[in-house]
């Protein structure tokens, strides 16, 4: 197995990194939070420019042309400085559109998600079920048209964004729609999370979506956009997790050398040596198991439980590293003029998303007892 990064990823990798650490600092951010903004107007267009927003998109709609491990590299540099902003959904859903959506779709929509001046939502999360691959929401014909019903919940930047995708089941079969937030019949019942983040429940009451809104998936194949668009979710939750734990680590080591009690630096203490490696293994195991998940889901090989396994460290290993490093800073950790707080509030955000660690375990289980472990056949 070949575990080197290629140049296409290196490079992106590099590039949002040098924007990114000048752009996002720490007085930025709290003046963002000053002023209850859920994205940066400024850093978008700057990212736009550079082309990063656009990583995805074909180069004939204005994009780099590139695929769902540069996303992940650019994702996880998001995370490493904790960028406020709908960048995961819209860069998800605009490698949805590219993939499976028609050609139509693709010229209204990657243009404008490449330059910033547009945003998606994701509604992959159901009130009414637990599986997100067996939506609870329904859609119905109604002559030419489509009717949706159901509710959607933990959806991010919903108010803002100009499409949500929608998943919903068709009788046996589930189809993607690209739902407009503003449209008839939509109700967004919105708060803001710990982060800062809006967040909330969408309710579809009958909402009338028409046939140039379904994402047909390739060649046709409409029963393949949502697995792939919720594993393309789940990674990308994943590889944004391993950037806010990996930059958390390494300000908790440089704190805890700098740190002096009883005349002598705190690193120097046993006991947080032990904790410090201990989070160590654990963003190993999320970087690993994180990076294994996108290049099965990025190459169309089958995923499920790459992506379980993925998503479990980003939950688990991501919660121990955010409650450790924050126990390690001690009082100064709930100080909010120092960053630490910041990634400890998002790392639980990510936690969440999407389902938790149990969840995780539980669709993995599942998954072995139907099929038993193949992988060591």
């Amino acid at each position: 197995m070949d575990f080197d990064f290629s140049d296409d990823q290196n490079a992106v990798r590099d590039l949002a990194r040098g924007i990114l650490e000048k752009e996002v600092t720490v007085e930025r951010l709290k003046r963002l939070e000053h002023e209850r903004a859920d994205h940066d107007a400024a850093l978008v267009a700057t990212l736009a420019e550079a082309g990063l927003l656009g990583l995805v998109v074909p180069a004939s709609e204005g994009g780099m042309g590139l695929g769902l491990g540069e996303a992940c590299f650019f994702l996880a540099e998001l995370g490493r400085v904790v960028a406020p902003g709908p960048f995961l959904p819209t860069l998800v859903g605009a490698l949805a559109i590219a993939r499976d959506g028609n050609p139509a779709q693709r010229r209204d929509w990657l243009p404008a998600l490449a330059a910033g001046d547009a945003t998606l939502a994701l509604a992959l999360t159901d009130a009414r079920g637990s599986d997100p691959l067996v939506p609870g929401t329904h859609a119905e014909r109604s002559g030419n048209r489509w009717v949706l019903a159901g509710t959607k919940r933990g959806v991010a930047h919903a108010a803002t964004a100009r499409r949500m995708l929608v998943p919903a089941r068709v009788g046996d079969a589930t189809r993607v729609f690209l739902v407009d937030p503003a449209a008839a019949h939509v109700t967004l019942a919105t708060q803001r999370t710990s982060t800062g983040e809006p967040i909330g429940a969408v309710t579809l009451a009958g909402v009338h979506v028409d046939d140039a809104d379904v994402l047909p998936g390739e060649n046709g194949d409409s029963a393949s956009v949502l697995r792939r668009l919720y594993e393309s979710a789940l990674v990308a939750h994943a590889a944004m997790q391993l950037g806010v734990s990996e930059r958390m680590l390494e300000t908790t080591a440089r704190y805890v050398r700098e740190r002096v009690q009883f005349g002598v630096p705190i690193g120097s203490f046993q006991a947080v040596q032990h904790r410090l490696a201990d989070c160590y293994i654990d963003l190993e195991s999320m970087r690993w198991t994180t990076w294994r998940a996108v290049e099965r889901v990025a190459t169309g090989a089958p995923a499920a439980r790459e992506c379980a396994v993925a998503k479990f460290w980003a939950a688990d290993g991501g919660a121990r590293i955010a409650t450790a490093c924050q126990h390690l800073h001690g009082g100064i950790g709930v100080d909010l003029d120092y960053p630490i707080h910041r990634y400890f509030l998002r790392s639980k955000a990510l936690e969440l998303a999407l389902g938790g660690a149990a969840p995780s375990l539980v669709r993995l289980g599942r998954d072995l007892a139907a099929r038993g472990p193949m992988e060591l056949a």
